[in-house]
């Protein structure tokens, strides 16, 4: 094509020859699908008259405007569905649109066919992966409490809705009837998937409400979406002019459901036999998947069910977790919920008018029905809950979470929109409750529910008050097996005895990949976990370790399915549950045999963070470095080394050598770093409290041959890193405290080189990247007491 030429339009049209002389003709569409771009110059038409550059700039726009608005609501705890839908009513016909020219313009009737149909896309395969990261067994397992919960939400407001039919008959106009009777349908429905992600935008999955609220939320979900769908068979089969329709589509039902499962699970279980282990599914196997998802949707369809059921169901089919139900969510999960599913929101929102509405009483009967079922809904959840002895805070919360509405709902409304149940002010007042009810909900749940107060007020979970002579409680957290064996030597010097014994929990991390439910599996009741073999081999190491100190050492093993940035709830629980008074975890960085550093997980980094802030009791950062060879030959005997600058996190390291040093094979060195001149920023009481935990580590020094006490004075900071450097070379493990005041002049100038904060000044030195010895280092936090 040359340069100034306009492409070619597509074009549908045909005339066909019949006999008699007759003919037979075919409307002709115009499309113009792309522009010359800039070569178009003088063109007749603008670019924006072509299909394809103006949905790319549709697409930009809803985009950016979306984003733009997330960055901005979400400082006020908006969540992302009200940032996309309020995006689409303002470019809509109620804000933007009152602008002359500017839908014809941007965002002309004739191009939302395409938009249109990319959203409903992505909805599609939302639903999909939605289905995929649940687990259908998960119902069968959830406690008593789930079920009660659960199933009354679902059954008490159908009940009532199927009374209010007979009411809403008497004193609706008959021309309303089949839109209110799709709202109080659609009012009843629990969706899971909404119930998840506003989990998630909360932050509390991992919580002890959030886990109730999945599991609730999956039973309500399955329960009102079989009500709706047997409501809606109903009334096919009522409405129909001849009985046989009705039959018809049971029958078809049952035989869509059948396919699914008899042709959908040998499909699924076929893809995993030809992966091998360990590896993800083939690129070939996603688009297989893909393509089967589309057709569901056409045989769904068709049958006469809302489209979203197939694919859900097939989801359903589809085994979560690794190899096949985490690559989906892995390959299609960023590009649906990040751009498509948005899109279909943003455009539901663009057909929002708030501008034209004329039945003022109709949307005031609106508002009062769906008043009426939240408040059902919202009763129905609260009472069981109540008597499942939940808090009342809780409960009013888990109400609130259950009960709201989400894109679930929206592509209900929108399906009845297109269908012309709802005519445009219903459809545009049933969002805009979904906007309002969005915010409300995040904002309420965010008062009622905060999931640190549980730690609020707990005191003396550390060492320090933890007497020699009494049981030792920690949490141990493994992301592999590197970490298990690095512990279990930290184990063995602790000196577990009969009078002392050690109580172990080992808590295996696992990232929550292909699922939605987050699990906390309990291998003492014989459960286990997906990842099989890296927990198992986990899980022997600690056991050995039982074994070799039998009577001395309990061990228990738990495994943490979950999403990396709520792990952190699983340990603090955890250690919460079991008045632990110490959590043990890895660091980030792992050095292979020959000192060179292997990984840096940015991830594992903020999980330490974040148990660090919220954590119930003393917490220490395990630097293993024992994988470094020694050039000479290892000794029987472990050196330990301790750092002592004081404050209340030397104290507690300090606490803890003290256990260790009662073994006979390890020897204690405690060097206390000393100012030259008199150091006037440390207060009277934690002078007082230093000299005290100092003077009983003398005392048991002068008892003991394995413990020694010596001070180094220091001008600075220079020449305390000049020390530490030499200590490195003396021990196999060095503990030192984690935070020490900053005008503290034996750290004078450390600080600006602090990269690792989560370490203190001296834990970051000791863990440098470039340190080729191989000596660990326990870097250890006190109790953070969390104030009422």
């Amino acid at each position: 094509m040359d340069a100034g030429e306009s492409p070619p339009a597509v074009s549908f049209g045909q005339r066909r020859e019949l006999p008699g002389n007759l003919t037979d003709d075919f409307c002709e569409i115009d499309i113009p699908l792309h522009s010359a771009g800039a070569w178009d110059i003088g063109g007749a038409r603008s670019f924006l008259h072509y299909v394809l550059p103006r949905l790319q700039l549709q697409l930009a726009v809803v985009f950016l405007f979306t984003q733009s608005l997330h960055l901005l609501l979400r400082r006020f705890h908006m969540p992302r569905i009200f940032s996309e839908l309020l995006a689409g009513i303002i470019l809509g016909p109620t804000v933007l649109g009152q602008i002359p020219n500017f839908r014809k313009t941007l965002f002309p009737q004739e191009g939302d066919i395409y938009i249109d149909l990319l959203g409903k896309i992505g909805f599609i395969f939302f639903i999909f992966l939605s289905g995929v990261k649940m687990d259908p067994k998960t119902v069968m397992r959830t406690g008593a409490k789930a079920w009660t919960i659960g199933v009354v939400a679902a059954t008490f407001p159908v009940s009532i809705g199927l009374g209010f039919g007979a009411i809403a008959e008497k004193v609706i106009h008959r021309y309303r009837w089949p839109t209110c009777r799709s709202i109080v349908g659609i009012q009843n429905l629990f969706a899971f998937p909404v119930i998840a992600s506003m989990l998630v935008d909360l932050q509390i999955i991992n919580s002890e409400l959030g886990r109730l609220a999945l599991a609730s939320g999956l039973i309500s979900d399955f329960l009102s979406g079989l009500a709706l769908s047997s409501l809606s068979l109903y009334i096919i089969g009522k409405y129909s002019f001849a009985k046989a329709v009705g039959a018809q589509s049971v029958i078809l039902t049952i035989g869509l459901v059948l396919l699914i499962i008899f042709i959908g699970q040998p499909v699924s279980q076929w893809i995993i036999q030809k992966t091998p282990e360990g590896k993800p599914v083939t690129r070939v196997h996603i688009i297989l998947m893909s393509l089967v998802v589309l057709v569901v949707v056409l045989l769904t369809d068709n049958v006469g069910l809302h489209y979203q059921y197939g694919p859900f169901l097939l989801g359903l089919v589809v085994p979560d977790g690794p190899p096949l139900g985490s690559t989906l969510v892995d390959r299609l999960e960023t590009l649906i919920s990040g751009l498509f599913t948005p899109l279909m929101i943003t455009y539901c929102g663009m057909k929002v008018n708030l501008v034209e509405i004329y039945d003022l009483s109709f949307m005031v009967w609106i508002w009062c029905i769906v008043a009426l079922f939240l408040g059902l809904k919202l009763l129905a959840i609260f009472c069981p809950a109540k008597m499942c002895k939940v808090p009342v805070k809780d409960a009013a919360a888990l109400a609130i979470i259950m009960s709201t509405q989400g894109v679930v709902q929206m592509s209900f409304y929108y399906s009845n929109f297109v269908n012309q149940t709802f005519d445009g002010e219903t459809f545009s007042m049933l969002n805009t409750i979904i906007l309002i009810q969005a915010a409300a909900s995040h904002l309420m749940v965010k008062l009622l529910y905060d999931d640190s107060r549980m730690y609020t007020g707990y005191e003396k979970r550390d060492i320090q008050h933890t007497s020699l002579n009494s049981e030792l409680r920690v949490v141990s957290c493994a992301h592999r097996v590197d970490d298990v064996l690095a512990v279990r030597k930290v184990f063995e010097a602790s000196f577990p005895t009969k009078e002392s014994p050690l109580s172990i929990y080992g808590l295996h991390l696992v990232e929550l990949v292909g699922r939605a439910s987050p699990l906390l599996i309990d291998h003492q009741l014989g459960q286990k976990s997906s990842n099989v073999a890296r927990t198992h081999k986990m899980i022997e190491v600690l056991y050995a370790y039982e074994q070799e100190y039998s009577g001395l050492v309990s061990v228990q093993q738990f495994t943490s399915i979950s999403l990396t940035k709520f792990m952190h709830c699983d340990i603090c629980t955890l250690a919460f549950d079991k008045s632990a008074s110490l959590i043990i975890l890895p660091f980030h960085r792992k050095w292979n045999h020959q000192g060179k550093l292997m990984l840096d997980s940015s991830v594992l980094r903020l999980i330490n963070t974040n148990v660090l802030e919220n954590a119930p009791c003393s917490v220490s950062i395990l630097v293993d470095r024992h994988k470094i060879r020694r050039m000479s030959p290892l000794s029987s005997v472990y050196n330990l080394g301790l750092a002592f600058f004081g404050g209340i996190d030397d104290r507690e390291a300090l606490a803890y050598a003290r256990r260790m040093a009662k073994s006979p094979d390890v020897h204690l060195t405690v060097v206390r770093f000393v100012p030259w001149e008199l150091y006037a920023g440390v207060s009277q009481w934690e002078a007082v409290l230093d000299a005290e935990i100092l003077k009983d580590i003398r005392m048991q020094g002068a008892h003991q041959d394995n413990i020694i006490y010596k001070e180094e004075r220091v001008k600075d900071g220079a020449e305390t890193a000049l020390l530490i450097r030499d200590m490195e070379e003396a021990f196999d493990l060095i503990i030192v405290g984690r935070r020490h005041s900053d005008d503290m002049p034996q750290l004078l100038g450390l600080s600006e080189w602090n990269d690792l904060p989560e370490l203190g000044p001296v834990g970051d030195m000791l863990a440098a990247a470039d340190i080729n010895i191989p000596v660990s280092v326990l870097v250890v936090q006190h109790q953070i007491v969390k104030k009422k």
